[in-house]
């Protein structure tokens, strides 16, 4: 018996392997599956960092220009930085209402990605004004109000004057001329950038830090310490500079003995502190005669005298000298016989 043959249908079968292959490939060209992403909102990121002081007169205000969006994309440009300034509008205070009505100040120059103001501040005199800033992107996008900074205006607290820089055995002494209060000093050394060296409570202070034939910059600022852990200051002062120089003798050697041994006259005396001592002179007057230098030693305080003869008297004394070759007054004088 002979079977039938299956027929045969050529078009379906060539339909079927091309979709199986076209699935394939699509599968195989495509790097997502799902459903499209929503759109980017590019909103720039809320400053965080806005901080504010007064200055002479004027309210100085920084913070970091934001670079990126809320989904940490970079910010459609060109930027545009809306900060206001305004009176406190006290308990009830509503944000956007506030912004209403603050001054816009105009944008400064950026310097990085720091954006600085000088405010004149004479219209609040007296009272806080209240700075918050936003960031509009190239977009039209906003970003939300920052954290919102308040500045106590007071007087413009006055500029140090008469600022001198003096050298002194301990160091630079940095003298001005000002009401009382408090006072920054500002340091700059050997043309480095100026950095804030102490906070005092007098008009004067001393860098003990300071080295001898290098050279030094000195600024000094007033502050006016303010409630809630605020402060207003003072322009800066202008400047001094001075390269100090090593004119101080090294202190006066004390505690000089002298005794007696067979062939000699011991000397010893209290070891000097200074810090560039050199070494010690020696003087030593026979009888009733005249002081001469008899020796010059070292950093030990001690010296034996073998230039003695018996029944002779001899009065001694000492002075030290440091690197720069500057010498102290003598010693007490001790006198002993031999």
């Amino acid at each position: 018996m002979v079977r039938p043959r299956p027929p045969c249908y050529p078009n379906l079968l060539r339909l079927r392997i091309l979709a199986a292959g076209g699935a394939a490939l699509l599968l195989a060209s495509c790097g997502y599956i799902g459903d499209p992403l929503p759109p980017l909102a590019n909103v720039p990121v809320r400053v965080t960092d806005l901080a504010a002081i007064q200055r002479g007169g004027v309210v100085i205000a920084h913070f970091t220009v934001p670079q990126l969006t809320t989904e940490s994309k970079p910010i459609p440009l060109p930027l545009t930085l809306d900060l206001r300034a305004g009176p406190n509008a006290g308990d009830h205070f509503d944000q956007n209402q506030w912004a209403a009505q603050a001054r816009h100040i105009p944008a400064p120059e950026i310097t990085g990605a720091l954006a600085t103001y000088n405010i004149p501040c004479g219209e609040w005199l007296g009272k806080e004004v209240l700075l918050s800033v936003r960031i509009t992107a190239g977009n039209g996008k906003q970003s939300e109000w920052s954290n919102i900074v308040i500045v106590p205006v007071v007087a413009a607290p006055a500029v140090p004057g008469a600022v001198t820089a003096t050298a002194t055995a301990q160091g630079v002494r940095v003298a001005w001329r000002a009401p009382e209060g408090r006072f920054r000093v500002l340091r700059a050394a050997e043309g480095g950038e100026y950095a804030v060296a102490v906070t005092v409570d007098k008009p004067e202070w001393i860098d003990t830090a300071a080295e001898f034939g290098k050279p030094y910059r000195y600024r000094v600022q007033a502050i006016v310490p303010l409630e809630n852990n605020k402060e207003a200051e003072s322009e800066i002062s202008s400047e001094v500079e001075i390269t100090p120089k090593d004119t101080f003798p090294p202190a006066v050697p004390a505690g000089l003995r002298a005794d007696a041994a067979p062939g000699s006259i011991e000397l010893a005396w209290d070891r000097d502190p200074d810090p560039d001592l050199a070494g010690y002179r020696i003087y030593r007057a026979a009888g009733n005669g005249n002081f001469e230098k008899l020796a010059e030693v070292s950093q030990i305080p001690a010296y034996s005298d073998h230039a003695v003869q018996h029944g002779t008297r001899y009065r001694y004394a000492v002075t030290a000298f440091d690197r720069n070759g500057n010498e102290s007054g003598k010693s007490g004088v001790v006198e002993v016989g031999f």
